[in-house]
C-alpha cells in the first residue's frame, strides 16, 4: 500500500532539503528521497568538501609565505591524505546535519531512487530496481541536481581521466595532472593541485579562463596563475588521452600547433549535465531539453499536474543559492503565500579558488552589447589599505553602471575574500540603489569591502585614492 504525503521531494541537495523543511515548516506532511547521501552532492562530493581543500592550501600557501610576514617556519609540506580526511570529514559532519533537520522537521526520509508510476504515484527502487516503498502525493518537487559532462573524447575511468568527485578523493597526490576546463571547478582545483606541489596544466577552449567572468577578471586570474607557475593552454582543445605507462599522454591542440604533456591524470571538468535519467519522466509527460527539465520560471512547474522541479535539474545557473531559493519560492507558493520572485540577474556567482572570483549582473561586454552608455569603475587591491596588510594586493573591484540612469548593471570582483564582498552588490542591486548613494554611505576603514565604495567613486569620477586626474 502507498504511503500518502502532501509533498514528496526527490533528491536531498540544497534545492531538496531546503524544499522538504520548508514544506514540513508550513505544515505539509512531507517525504524525501535520495538514492546516495542526504545533502546531496554540494555537501558530500561538491562545494562544501571542495572548500575544506581549497583552505588546506590556502593554510599551507601562508605557512610558506610566513617569512614575509616576520615569521620564520623551518618546515612544511603537504600532508594529502591528511587534508582529504579533513574535507571528508567536514562533508560527514554537514551531512549529519541534514540527518538532524531531518528528524527535526519530522520529514520521512526514503533511501532509494525515486521512478514515477504515474504523475501521482512514485516508486521508491533499490539499487537493483526493486520496488522497496511506494508513495502517493498532492505534489511531487524533482531536485535530483546534476553530474559531471563527458565530453566524447574524455570518457571518464576513474583511473586515466576522473571527475571532481574523484579528484577530491584521491588515496594518492598526482605529480602531474591535467585539468579540462577552466571554469570555476577546473580553476579551484588547479589553485588547490599546484598549492600542494602537483605539476598543473589548464586548458581552456575559450580565450580567457573562467570564461562567464567578465575578461578583465579572466585575464587578471590568468596573469596571476601563470605567476604562479601553473601551465595556461587557452583556446586549446584535448584530442587524445592515451595510457602511457603508469601514467597519461594527452595531445593537445594548441593556438600554437600540437602539444603533447605527459601527466599521472586527467581531471574533466567541462561543466555538468542534469539527472533526468530513470526518473520516468518521459511516461508521465514531463518535457526533456538538453539534459534539463524544462519550467515554468516562476511557479516551477513542468506542466504536468502537480509535478514540479528546482535547482540543477532545471538548468543554468548550476549554483546551490539559487537551488535554495527556488525551492523556497516554490513550496510558499504552493501554501498558498505570495513569495518574491526570484530576479535571474541578480544571482550572484563565486569561485573559491585564490585569489577568489566573485561577480553579479552584466559583465562590461554584455552591458554595451545590451545597448547601454555605461560608466566603468575599477579599484586594485594593491592600494587598499586593508588588502596590502594582509599581504593580498593582487586584484580588483570592478562596477558597471547605467551612465543615463545610474543603474548598477555589473560588478565584478577578484582577490582575497572577494566572495564574503559581493554580498553588497546583491542588496544593491535588489534595492535599486544608485552610484551616489553608494558613495555617499560610509564604508569602514580599513576593510576590504570599502573597495566597493572606491569602485564606484572611480566610476564617477570621485575617486581620491588612486590619483586619477579629474575631469572637468
Amino acid at each position: 500500500m502507498a504511503k500518502e504525503f502532501d509533498v514528496c521531494v526527490i533528491g536531498s541537495g540544497p534545492g531538496g532539503y531546503v524544499a522538504a523543511i520548508r514544506a514540513s515548516q508550513l505544515g505539509f506532511s512531507t517525504a524525501i528521497i535520495e538514492k546516495r547521501h542526504l545533502g546531496g552532492v554540494c555537501l558530500n562530493i561538491g562545494c562544501i568538501p571542495t572548500k575544506a581543500l581549497l583552505r588546506s592550501a590556502e593554510v599551507l600557501e601562508s605557512i610558506q609565505h610566513a617569512s614575509d610576514y616576520g615569521i620564520e617556519v623551518s618546515e612544511s609540506k603537504a600532508d594529502f591524505g591528511g587534508m582529504v580526511k579533513r574535507s571528508r570529514g567536514v562533508a560527514n559532519k554537514m551531512s549529519k546535519g541534514v540527518q538532524f533537520l531531518m528528524k527535526a522537521n519530522k520529514i520521512q526520509v526514503f533511501m532509494g531512487i525515486g521512478v514515477f508510476a504515474s504523475k501521482n504515484e512514485l516508486q521508491v527502487q533499490d539499487d537493483s530496481g526493486k520496488e522497496t516503498e511506494r508513495i502517493k502525493a498532492k505534489h511531487f518537487i524533482i531536485a535530483t541536481g546534476a553530474r559531471p559532462r563527458v565530453l566524447p573524447n574524455l570518457p571518464i575511468d576513474g583511473k586515466m581521466i576522473i571527475d571532481s568527485e574523484v579528484a577530491m578523493t584521491m588515496e594518492k597526490q598526482p605529480k602531474k595532472m591535467v585539468i579540462v576546463g577552466a571554469g570555476a571547478i577546473g580553476v579551484e582545483f588547479a589553485y588547490f593541485y599546484h598549492t600542494i606541489g602537483t605539476e598543473v596544466t589548464l586548458v581552456e577552449l575559450q580565450k580567457n579562463l573562467v570564461p562567464v567572468e567578465d575578461a578583465d577578471v579572466g585575464r587578471e586570474l590568468g596573469k596571476i596563475y601563470k605567476k604562479k607557475g601553473i601551465n595556461i593552454l587557452t583556446e586549446s582543445t584535448v584530442e587524445s588521452v592515451t595510457k602511457k605507462g603508469k601514467g597519461v599522454e594527452v595531445t593537445i591542440n594548441t593556438k600554437k600547433g600540437e602539444q603533447i604533456v605527459e601527466a599521472d591524470v586527467v581531471l574533466s571538468a567541462v561543466g555538468v549535465t542534469g539527472n533526468v535519467e530513470g526518473l520516468g519522466l518521459e511516461e508521465i509527460g514531463v518535457k526533456i531539453e538538453r539534459g534539463a527539465i524544462v519550467v515554468d520560471r516562476s511557479t516551477y512547474s513542468t506542466g504536468v499536474e502537480g509535478i514540479y522541479a528546482v535547482g540543477d535539474i532545471i538548468g543554468a545557473p548550476w549554483l546551490a543559492h539559487k537551488a535554495s531559493h527556488e525551492a523556497i519560492v516554490l513550496v510558499e507558493q504552493l501554501a498558498g503565500k505570495n513569495p518574491i520572485a526570484i530576479n535571474y540577474e541578480n544571482i550572484p556567482g563565486c569561485t573559491y579558488c585564490e585569489p577568489q572570483v566573485a561577480s553579479v549582473g552584466m559583465t562590461e561586454t554584455a552591458a554595451k552589447e545590451a545597448g547601454y552608455e555605461v560608466k566603468v569603475g575599477k579599484f586594485p587591491l594593491s592600494a587598499s589599505g586593508k588588502a596590502t596588510a594582509l599581504g593580498h594586493e593582487e586584484g580588483f573591484v570592478k562596477v558597471i553602471f547605467d551612465a543615463k540612469y545610474g543603474e548598477w548593471l555589473g560588478c565584478h570582483m577578484i582577490g582575497f575574500g572577494v566572495t564574503e564582498m559581493i554580498a553588497e552588490a546583491v542588496v544593491a542591486r535588489d534595492l535599486e540603489t544608485t552610484g551616489h548613494e553608494i558613495i555617499s554611505a560610509v564604508h569602514p576603514h580599513p576593510t576590504l569591502s570599502e573597495a566597493v565604495m572606491e569602485a564606484v567613486a572611480e566610476a564617477y569620477n570621485e575617486g581620491v585614492h588612486l590619483g586619477t586626474p579629474v575631469k572637468h
